[in-house]
């Protein structure tokens, strides 16, 4: 009962003085703007859009090309304005210089009478004018050509009509095209997610534990409550703090998203695919976002008691980084391959399958007994590593003086014996 009653002491503590540090008002605050800048960017694009058309001069020498030209032009509905330059190309380049038009297109025909075109401009580093203009003279020329050769404009375009092609799945269990896609946005965000918070909280339990060292205040905690209560309620106590960050995001984000759902449909949410994916991913997010982050918040705490400097917290977090990389790049390459079997195998290692066995829940139907098996070799890791940490933990926190990295692992697993 005492124990229990110093463990939420230490909890509420390593909660409350994280939640009031600068650093975290000023990252939270940065991370709503972005997620309000994000919910608005329709509104934000049209701000900085510039909505009058850009002006663009045309000069026909061809006396051919211009009539189909514009009619093309008009049909896509592209946000330029094509006229037509009566005057000759050197006064055309005058008015472009003046900035009166935004650019001058001259018309030509080749030898072989098909289109040929010059484009002037003050600044040709802006693309999307010129590659409209070139897509509509490409079709011209194809039509021209398909003309003078005698092909029929029907047979053309049945040509060009693009093939059909479909994609059935023979196993009625499969997920759709469709399906697959709206599944890739829910994991790119869950990948994104576990990847910065155990970067993040995993850091911050380490530097934690390495102040605390260097401050002495160890030595008293250690000496009022056990190791092991200590190391939990530290991992909790941050834990608590990560949640409240990332709920306050969630909230705040559903909320904005709630408010301009006319306005987003059809957008960036969509094509992620929030609006139709079962109940069950979410689910399976948290609880491998929950046993991800309590397997590397644990390592973090059973590491950063070995960390005998604040300076050192860098190089002894290094391991973690590493494993997080490796999973996160092979979750991504999982997202266009989900049935590898390099998916199939990393996602029951227990360091990986966080990001990797939530993958393929999200991509594909995976048998329950895969996803149990899973999820109990992780449980059972990470109960393993909090056997074995709290043993570090309780030597690793009583070590001070020049560290020696990994050499201190067996030292602290001695000094925890001798204590107890």
């Amino acid at each position: 009962m005492q124990h229990m009653s110093k463990f939420w002491v230490i909890l509420t503590h390593t909660y409350m003085s994280r939640l009031k540090t600068k650093s975290f008002i000023i990252s939270t605050i940065i991370t709503l703007l972005f997620i309000l800048g994000l919910a608005n960017i329709q509104s934000i694009m049209e701000f900085f859009s510039d909505e009058s058309a850009d002006k663009i001069a045309v000069i026909d020498e061809s006396e051919l090309l211009w009539e189909p030209l514009m009619m093309n032009a008009e049909a896509v509905g592209e946000d330029l304005q094509l006229i037509e330059f009566t005057g000759d190309e050197e006064s055309g380049k005058a008015a472009v210089e003046k900035e009166d038009y935004k650019a001058l297109v001259v018309l030509t025909l080749n030898d072989n009478q098909l289109p040929e075109a010059t484009y002037y401009a003050n600044n040709i580093s802006d693309m999307g004018n010129q590659m409209f203009i070139e897509q509509q003279l490409q079709q011209l020329k194809v039509a021209m050509a398909t003309q003078q050769s005698g092909i029929d404009q029907e047979t053309l375009a049945d040509i060009n009509e693009p093939v059909v092609f479909q994609t059935i799945a023979l196993d009625e269990t499969a997920k759709s095209m469709e399906e697959l896609n709206e599944a890739r946005g829910i994991v790119y965000v869950m990948l994104f997610v576990l990847y910065f918070t155990v970067m993040a909280y995993g850091q911050m339990i380490m530097t934690d534990v390495a102040n605390e060292k260097s401050s002495r205040v160890m030595e008293i905690l250690v000496s009022s409550a056990p190791a092991v209560t200590h190391m939990f309620a530290k991992i909790l106590g941050i834990a608590l703090l990560g949640l409240t960050q990332v709920g306050t995001f969630i909230l705040v984000g559903y909320l904005l998203i709630s408010s301009k759902q006319g306005e987003l449909v059809g957008g960036i949410f969509e094509y992620l695919g929030f609006q139709d994916i079962s109940p069950s991913v979410y689910i399976y997010a948290i609880v491998f976002f929950l046993l991800g982050y309590l397997l590397y918040a644990t390592l973090a705490a059973m590491l950063g008691s070995l960390v005998r400097r604040v300076e050192d917290a860098g190089q002894m977090m290094m391991p973690l980084i590493f494993l997080v990389m490796i999973a996160f790049f092979i979750a991504m390459y999982g997202l266009n391959v989900p049935d590898s079997t390099l998916i199939n195998v990393t996602s029951y290692i227990p360091f990986f399958s966080p990001m990797i066995m939530f993958m393929r829940v999200g991509m594909l139907d995976v048998p329950a007994w895969e996803i149990v098996l899973s999820i109990g070799i992780l449980v059972a890791t990470i109960i393993l590593i909090a056997v074995i940490g709290a043993r570090v933990y309780k030597g690793g926190v009583l070590m001070y003086g020049r560290s020696s990295s990994w050499k201190d692992f067996k030292r602290a697993m001695t000094l925890s014996k001798k204590e107890s």
